[in-house]
């Protein structure tokens, strides 16, 4: 037997592994899982049935050009179909988009912390991540992100509520970076939260692409929808980025489920705005019982809040445990904690209030 491995890209050498939110435990207190900004709430009012009724034809290869989702995304949105392109969750187009754009000796360019997969793929396809810190107030430092842009930057992920911090980046800024982008750059706005916006100076961020062809949008089905299971996401694009989109996708990755799924949960809107609603208001809540606490929480316009706590992260996540709630801890910076069940959200601040009473 040869005792030589195939030969893999070196690209791979050291590439953070992502981390799924850990999982609540079985047995012990009730346990809750806050770490991965699910929906606590089932699926919507017939979207089962019509996920149900889909599995019993899943012996066959699912419609590879999504056709159904994507009368249904043009009729919504008011785009052209040529505009739309469909992947495994949001992340899974982000990774078309790199795929499609940057390779080695390309730049990718994101503010620092964000969404904890795009080092994973800019580094997958070979390009450099250029890392842009957050400001002191956790939000985007676009003019710091319009300064490094060089002739190397291909793409630019703007997240939109930011993950892990829940701020925003408004109008008027977002607008003055895009005018400084120059336009052979793609700028993707990632907006995956966009359902838990309440700030009207934030734009949606197809008002934005319509005009500017150097824009692309992602949106997904895993967060307010509450399909994260299925892996269904979709990107808003000029033809030819959602071209070349459609060429990198793979083959029948979005399952006839999911396409069903997302079908009947854009049909069910009134229910989705009621639920959306209620998570909104228990967001709000658990803001302002943190700030009474003493706690300094930037304002969060998603489905989490974040704490930055520095060499305590790792504690403070190990005591909610413990209490029964599972977060997400960034060692060294932060926990991100997602807001779910009532119950869940008044353990998580019961030892939050304990937790800052001893620091």
């Amino acid at each position: 037997m040869s005792e030589t491995s195939p030969r893999l890209r070196g690209a791979l050498d050291g590439i953070p592994t992502y981390k799924p939110g850990k999982p609540a435990a079985s047995g012990g207190p009730v346990a809750y899982k806050l770490s991965s900004n699910e929906n606590p709430y089932p699926p919507l009012p017939g979207v089962m049935e019509q996920a149900v009724s889909a599995a019993g034809v899943f012996n066959r290869y699912p419609d590879m050009a999504c056709t159904g989702l994507m009368n249904e995304l043009a009729d919504r949105f008011g785009v052209p179909h040529a505009h739309l392109a469909t992947g495994t969750g949001s992340v899974g187009v982000a990774q078309q988009l790199i795929q499609a754009t940057a390779g080695p000796g390309d730049e990718v360019m994101y503010a620092w912390r964000s969404f904890e997969a795009y080092p994973i793929i800019t580094q997958i396809s070979g390009a450099a991540s250029i890392q842009v810190p957050l400001t002191a107030g956790e939000e985007h430092d676009l003019d710091a992100m319009a300064d490094a842009i060089t002739e190397r930057t291909r793409l630019i992920f703007v997240c939109n509520p930011n993950n892990p911090t829940g701020t925003v980046v408004r109008r008027a800024e977002l607008e003055r970076f895009l005018d400084r982008v120059p336009g052979d750059v793609l700028v993707v706005l990632d907006e995956a939260y966009r359902e838990f916006i309440r700030d009207s100076e934030v734009p949606d961020g197809i008002d934005l692409y319509r005009d500017r062809p150097n824009v692309a949008v992602l949106r997904t089905f895993s967060k307010a929808y509450g399909l994260a299971g299925l892996r269904v996401g979709f990107a808003v694009a000029h033809e030819p980025v959602a071209t070349a989109l459609r060429k990198t996708a793979v083959p029948f990755g979005v399952s006839q489920i999911a396409q069903e799924a997302a079908i009947a949960s854009l049909r069910a809107e009134d229910e989705l705005l009621g639920r959306v609603g209620t998570l909104v208001t228990e967001r709000d809540r658990v803001r302002r019982s943190l700030i009474g606490q003493g706690w300094t929480v930037a304002e969060t316009q998603a489905n989490f809040v974040w704490l930055r706590l520095g060499e305590r992260t790792l504690d403070f996540a190990a005591a909610c445990e413990a209490a029964g709630v599972v977060v997400r801890p960034f060692a060294g910076e932060g926990v991100r904690v997602t807001v779910g069940e009532m119950e869940a959200n008044d353990i998580f601040l019961q030892v939050a209030g304990a937790f800052r009473k001893e620091a």
